[in-house]
């Protein structure tokens, strides 16, 4: 009986024949409303990447920096290198190696163990080429491998997007902090200029007995808390600084840190919101887990295909010589061919175990998913309000510090013209610096809140094609 041999193209055939175990996915209704509480820009947000949104050059050139240096960043970059190797791996089992192989053996058999009752000296020589136990995919467990390998290293690559994401953010936010803490430290500063030239006024009055001590002591106090303020955030600066340091991954020059006030950084590029369904493709974290999610649903297909046959093949074709010389002349090939099929029939119920756990783990990711949904909408809803808030609030502190200076100034006439006690004056200062710093602490988190906003629709982070260094 003539041997058939199975060709390249029979064993396409069957493995795109296979059989697909994994279930199909249903749609998946999005568990949050269909809009925000509180309404916002529509549009693509896509379209608005952060050099437009920060229009600072020295925070640009610090992000720019920090997705050059961070180590957050490298971390993140290496996972996706390394399962997209091993995605690579998995793939590559769809289709059969070809391996080459060649050898030679050449030793001397003793007259006592040869078959002639001589000594004599046997060689060999052989070259093939050939597979070694191909898998034939009739029920697409490879195929699903290789699809969860591949959903899994598209969820990874997700990820780094987040984790750039969430670390711009917080460099940003580390910027403005520093921002802020300085904006502090004037004010203080200032504070104290004016206190010292009330002190030295006060004290030669108090020499002339035109003053009373407790009114000494009292300017004295407002001294010694406005040096308290200038140390504390002296300290505050420097602390500022070892964040920004970490972050950007390098020791930041003084060029790069912030020399302007909140004020010049309060307006940012409108942000389009859009609709909570349109969070689906803006946020990376989401994506990421819906592959996780396709990841798990092929795993099922994996463990289905253990309980059906396997079939493997191993094949191989060349030439063997006892003389390398005729290694390759005619008469010298040789081949094999060794089909071999693996039927489970028992294994203590282990097969249906990993189905259940495949199963399990696809529930847990859909409800991760869904999770991750919701997340996101609780984390744009909240950054509107803030924002909302944040700018009413804002407009309320900018009063309040107009009317307590106006107060503060009102107190100090009051007091040169023997009206009021220094008590007074004291009281309009300490309420003036109050409102001054919060009204600093107001700036801030309006622009926070911004920020914010802008992370959680999943902005644009991404680098422009053609941007240069």
């Amino acid at each position: 009986m003539k041997l058939k041999t199975l060709s390249l193209a029979t064993l396409s055939v069957l493995v795109l024949s296979a059989c697909q175990m994994a279930p199909v996915l249903e749609d998946i209704q999005l568990p949050v409303p269909d809009s925000y509480a509180v309404q916002g820009e529509q549009g693509n947000i896509a379209d608005l990447n952060w050099q437009q949104f920060f229009a600072n050059e020295k925070l640009q050139r610090l992000i720019e920096l920090t997705l050059q240096h961070n180590k957050d960043i490298k971390l993140a970059a290496l996972n996706v290198q390394q399962v997209r190797a091993l995605y690579q791996i998995e793939d590559s089992a769809l289709y059969p190696a070809i391996d080459f192989s060649a050898s030679g053996n050449r030793q001397r058999v003793p007259a006592d163990l040869s078959s002639t009752g001589n000594a004599q000296i046997t060689q060999s020589y052989s070259a093939t080429v050939g597979m070694t136990a191909y898998e034939l995919d009739l029920w697409g467990k490879i195929r699903n491998q290789s699809d969860q390998a591949l959903q899994t290293l598209y969820a990874s690559e997700q990820a780094q997007t987040s984790v750039k994401i969430s670390l711009i953010s917080e460099l940003v936010n580390a910027w403005l902090n520093y921002a802020a803490d300085k904006e502090q430290l004037a004010l203080a500063m200032e504070t104290l200029k004016s206190q010292q030239q009330s002190l030295t006024l006060t004290e030669k009055t108090y020499a002339l007995g035109a003053a009373s001590k407790l009114t000494l002591a009292q300017i004295q106090s407002t001294v010694a808390t406005a040096k308290v303020d200038i140390a504390n955030y002296q300290r505050l600066l420097k602390r500022d600084k070892n964040a920004l340091d970490l972050l950007v991954g390098q020791s930041v020059t003084t060029q790069l840190l912030p020399v302007e006030s909140l004020d010049e950084v309060l307006n940012f590029p409108t942000v389009p919101v859009g609709l909570p369904s349109e969070l689906l493709e803006q946020r990376p974290d989401i994506k990421a887990a819906e592959f996780k999610l396709l990841a798990a649903n092929a795993n099922i297909g994996v463990a289905k295909a253990a309980f059906f046959p396997s079939i493997s093949l191993t094949a191989n074709a060349g030439s063997a010589s006892s003389e390398l010389d005729n290694l390759f002349s005619g008469g010298t090939g040789t081949w094999s061919f060794i089909p071999s099929i693996n039927l489970p029939i028992f294994n203590m119920g282990r097969n249906q175990a990993n189905l259940d756990v495949a199963q399990t783990q696809q529930q847990i990711a859909l409800t991760t998913y869904e999770q991750t949904i919701q997340q996101a909408f609780k984390e744009v809803s909240d950054a509107l309000v803030d924002r909302q808030g944040y700018m009413e609030q804002l407009k309320a502190l900018e009063e309040l510090y107009s009317s307590n200076q106006t107060s503060f100034k009102l107190s100090e006439a009051r007091f040169d013209k023997g009206a009021d006690s220094y008590l007074q004056v004291l009281d309009a200062q300490r309420n003036w610096v109050s409102a001054g710093q919060q009204l600093i602490r107001g700036k801030q988190a309006y622009i926070a809140s911004q920020i914010n906003l802008y992370k959680a629709v999943g902005g644009g982070w991404q680098r422009p094609a053609q941007h240069s260094e």
